[in-house]
């Protein structure tokens, strides 16, 4: 049987479970613009996939160095500008699923194989997500589902871990919290470069990612994976072949 191999499939959200017309980008360049924040386009789509507040981190301690008195005000304040631009997004777009992504979830569940979402997002906007595409209900205060009609098990934000991306502690909360114990019965997929980082560094069985999101093949290609996808429905068959 396909779940004594695989238990469970760790899914990234924007770009590869949720369709992300450089939407996150956009605000994010939006957000630096407003806080007189100079920073390149290839820059932010570098920084893909890394919790969005230590982004700031990175790009302040880049554009005023890390000794500058202002630092964490700067952090802070880019922070919040950005979290009211997102949400702000997203609550008046249309959130709609990738192309193939609930044949996956469907292929997932018919396998009695778990659905975990993980993101850089903190909680509240990816709850927003989530209510906005119809995939909260049932799930209760920890984010795990107890019922409903979502058809996931279990939403992992970037702000209920110590550390994100690149480090494996979203893939691990979810494992935890699962109760799944071994990530040789685990795949981690999304469109980043992180995101990829976190699945090797939870060392699961595959680390993949889809070619169709933030990220072009020759983009991902030079960082350490286990598959390119040409769509996240291509993971079917990767299963399968297991």
């Amino acid at each position: 049987m396909i779940s004594d191999k695989i238990k469970l499939v760790v899914f990234d959200m924007a770009g590869t479970t949720i369709q992300d017309n450089k939407e996150v980008e956009t605000c994010f360049k939006n957000a630096c613009i407003e806080v007189n924040l100079k920073v390149s386009d290839d820059r932010i789509l570098s920084l893909q996939g890394f919790s969005k507040k230590e982004v700031f981190g990175i790009l302040w301690s880049e554009y005023i160095g890390n000794e500058n008195p202002l630092l964490t005000k700067k952090i802070n304040h880019s922070y919040e500008i950005f979290k009211n631009i997102l949400e702000d997004h997203y609550q008046n777009t249309k959130v709609i699923p990738t192309v193939g992504c609930l044949e996956v979830f469907d292929f997932c569940r018919k396998n009695n194989i778990k659905i975990a979402l993980n993101t850089g997002f903190y909680r509240k906007i990816t709850d927003i997500i989530l209510s906005r595409i119809g995939w909260i209900d049932g799930l209760d205060k920890t984010r795990i589902k107890i019922g409903g009609s979502t058809p996931i098990d279990i939403s992992v934000a970037s702000d209920e871990v110590n550390r994100g991306r690149p480090y494996p502690d979203m893939i691990n909360r979810a494992m935890n919290l699962l109760g799944i114990e071994n990530a040789l019965q685990v795949i981690n997929i999304g469109d980043t470069p992180v995101d990829l980082q976190a699945g090797k560094a939870a060392k699961c069985l595959f680390s993949l990612a889809v070619t169709n999101g933030t990220h072009t093949k020759e983009q991902l290609s030079p960082i350490k994976n286990d598959g390119l996808l040409e769509t996240i429905q291509d993971l079917i068959q990767y299963i399968n072949e297991v």
